[in-house]
């Protein structure tokens, strides 16, 4: 099959086979197939579509691009399942979620990404703890997800290599904001893992990666679709980014708030109340609990027992990592040369933070990548972040700041204060950090 007739098929709004779809990411993957070409196919997603089998193809085209992580020759004790987040500030989820599965039956085998524009990256909130890989050999890799049931690492350049092409072009074609491509680049590497279940954690708010509420549900719906449809049980929480997850954005200093709740600490948080409506679902979903109730008794378990903080300890040390860094995080996880509180400029109550601002203040601390080879500086970040509704008087902090240096702090510390948007009603209605949950039942 030449790809100049699948170019031109898809060209003319013609609904492509699953054998020419294939065909085509083969040669993406091999090399045969050109960034011409590539950009070619692109554009014309982008201005047609697709309909649910390509969008499945393509998927499935995707994942079997390069090596698919098989597990049965393990003889694993139990499910092998993950939850993948479209990303946003102060989202320390996976760090608490991996090991809180494991000490529930589970098996993690996390491939995790490094900090996107504004969204702060799992691969470098771990690298804020010395000597943690996250690049290990296979055999070390397997070896945690069968022996401590959860690690944490990087993408390897055999899962899904496809997409890292196809992605390169997009990039440059501005041809990224297409659902099928968007779809397939997200589940490709995933079920590449060779998944029993999956769970999604996609965002709303403007913290977000979609741009609207609308735009997050579309592409929420189709995770869902796409992904059952590739054959692995798949469902999704909407949940809100209307403001940072935790009270503080920054690599060590998120580390920190994910020993704190494997601690049994912060039970009221939105960040809990996150992690426990996805950690529910993964269980459920994967036959570990037999309804939530069931599900919440066994996560009460792990955590009051220490079970799922001795868990993320393994696989810490099992990485590299320090073997006590949950006794002595201090020791381990440098802090910032420079603190100061950043005050609100009058007296209010907090009707809207702009979480993307916040998450970009981050990154002009050092704290994330304005360019691909940048360094990061793992120490700077916000505290102590006010939340939405929350009443302050003039002077009151809003966040605290830390940076390399007080130059650093003041000269980001003002754009930092308007990002929260003070009026004079005495209360906001609080919001569940919840919005929905999709399954494959409820979109049928």
């Amino acid at each position: 099959m030449l790809i100049q007739d699948i170019l031109r098929r898809k060209r003319d709004a013609e609904a492509l086979d699953a054998d020419a779809i294939h065909t085509f990411m083969r040669g993406v993957a091999d090399g045969s197939v050109g960034d011409a070409q590539i950009g070619a196919f692109a554009m014309a997603v982008v201005l047609n579509g697709m309909n649910r089998e390509e969008a499945i193809a393509l998927t499935e085209a995707t994942r079997e691009s390069g090596q698919v992580l098989r597990w049965h020759d393990l003889n694993l004790d139990g499910p092998v399942l993950d939850k993948h987040s479209t990303g946003g500030v102060g989202d320390l989820v996976s760090l608490v979620l991996g090991p809180w599965i494991a000490a529930c039956g589970g098996h993690v085998p996390m491939i995790s990404g490094r900090g996107l524009g504004h969204t702060g990256g799992t691969l470098d909130k771990l690298e804020a703890i010395p000597g943690y890989d996250v690049t290990p050999d296979d055999a070390r890799f397997r070896r945690l997800v069968k022996d401590v049931g959860v690690a944490i690492i990087g993408q390897t350049g055999t899962l899904a290599p496809a997409d890292k092409r196809l992605y390169g072009v997009r990039d440059v074609t501005a041809t990224v904001e297409s659902l099928p491509l968007i779809v397939a680049s997200i589940l490709g590497k995933k079920l590449a893992c060779g998944l029993d279940t999956l769970v999604m954690d996609v965002k709303v708010g403007n913290g977000a990666f979609m741009p609207t509420a609308e735009a997050s549900r579309e592409l929420a719906e189709a995770i869902v679709t796409i992904g059952s449809g590739a054959g692995t049980p798949t469902s999704v929480l909407l949940t809100d980014m209307n403001q940072p997850l935790a009270d503080c954005a920054g690599n060590a200093l998120e580390v920190h708030e994910a020993l704190r709740l494997l601690r049994g600490e912060g039970r009221d948080s939105r960040l809990y109340q996150v992690t426990h409506a996805l950690a529910t679902e993964m269980l459920v979903q994967a036959g570990l609990a037999t309804n939530a109730d069931d599900a919440a008794m066994r996560l009460e378990k792990a955590l009051a027992s220490g079970e799922a903080l001795e868990r993320f300890s393994r696989m810490v040390h099992g990485l590299g990592g320090p073997s006590d860094l949950a006794e002595r995080p201090a020791h381990y996880l440098a802090p910032a040369p420079f603190t100061t509180d950043v005050g609100a400029p009058r007296a209010g109550t907090i009707h809207a933070i702009d979480t993307r601002a916040l998450g970009l203040g981050v990154v002009e601390l050092g704290g994330g990548r304005r360019n691909a080879g940048d360094a990061i500086d793992h120490r700077v970040g916000l505290s102590h972040i006010a939340q939405l509704g929350e009443r302050v008087d003039a002077g009151q902090p809003l966040l605290r700041l830390h940076a390399a240096s007080q130059a650093d702090a003041e000269a980001i510390a003002s754009q930092l204060s308007t990002a929260f948007t003070l009026g004079e009603t005495s209360s906001v209605e609080p919001t569940s950090p919840i919005h929905a949950t999709l399954r494959q039942e409820d979109l049928s």
